[in-house]
């Protein structure tokens, strides 16, 4: 039977509060998500959180009755509480009906099998959860076989960029190098770099993609660095006909990632 915590001033409350701060992520090793949709993705996933937080309204709801049955047949805690703490857990005031509390995961660059996809995304010195959520959810919608962080990136598990991901989280594997580690990874198989850039004259339609493909995204304001350009493969560059130089980095990698993947998947 799920407990219940009604009080401010409870201790697991205040420890999970704390998970907004990365410091105490890290520390933990646990991150927060919310939403029946986003917990329901992780769920269909194969991953269910430790905690599980809900009001008794939102318990009502059919995809939150599967939740708590799951987590607590995994073993896991599922807590009533009342909106107001869900709201101080979120941190939004209109908070979701559910709040999940689960533990981090990465996979190592060694465990990826370039052979399962044809399109791979890469991101160096990506600094918006925005832009790392919507990149999330564009590897999910063209079937990318993974995102790699390179360098000093925002925390893929931050509750902006969780948010962001709408699911995509917990159904695109998300590994975290540095650049030293990722090139030799790189090299020691088969795959195509293509850098994003606005220092080529390649327009991102007019070239050949060789499968697996491994799509590079700079730092939103800086671009990437000259010697992470001549590591690739080609550089491709999208048309502006306006007045902008650029456009924003998560959009770029959608559009070219579906560039690839009209021209990889045969």
């Amino acid at each position: 039977m799920p407990r219940e915590i009604t009080a401010f001033s409870n201790t697991l409350i205040k420890r999970i509060r704390s998970l907004r701060d990365k410091k105490h992520r890290r520390t933990e090793g646990l991150f927060l998500a919310e939403g029946l949709r986003i917990l329901t993705e992780a769920r269909e996933a194969g991953r269910l959180p430790r905690y599980l937080f809900f009001t008794a309204e939102g318990a009502r709801h059919p995809l939150a009755a599967v939740l708590i049955e799951a987590v607590e047949a995994n073993g896991g805690d599922a807590i009533r509480t009342s909106r107001d703490i869900l709201s101080k857990l979120s941190g939004k005031d209109n908070a979701q009906a559910v709040v999940g509390v689960f533990p981090e995961f990465t996979t190592p660059l060694a465990q990826f099998d370039r052979a399962s996809s044809p399109i791979w995304l890469v991101a160096e010195r990506l600094r918006d959860p925005g832009n790392l959520g919507t990149i999330l959810r564009t590897g999910d919608a063209v079937g990318a076989g993974g995102l790699i962080l390179v360098g000093d990136c925002v925390d893929p598990f931050s509750v902006e960029a969780v948010r962001a991901s709408m699911g995509a989280l917990f159904t695109v594997p998300v590994a975290q190098a540095r650049w030293e580690e990722f090139v030799p990874w790189l090299r020691s198989g088969p795959g195509q770099l293509v850098g994003l850039s606005l220092q080529t004259s390649s327009d991102y339609r007019s070239v050949s993609y060789e499968p697996p493909t491994f799509l590079l995204t700079g730092n939103e304001a800086q671009g990437l660095p000259e010697m992470y350009e001549a590591e690739c493969d080609l550089l491709v560059k999208l048309p502006m006909l306006g007045k902008a130089d650029s456009l924003n980095a998560a959009v770029a990698t959608a559009v070219t990632a579906y560039e690839v993947l009209a021209r990889t998947r045969g």
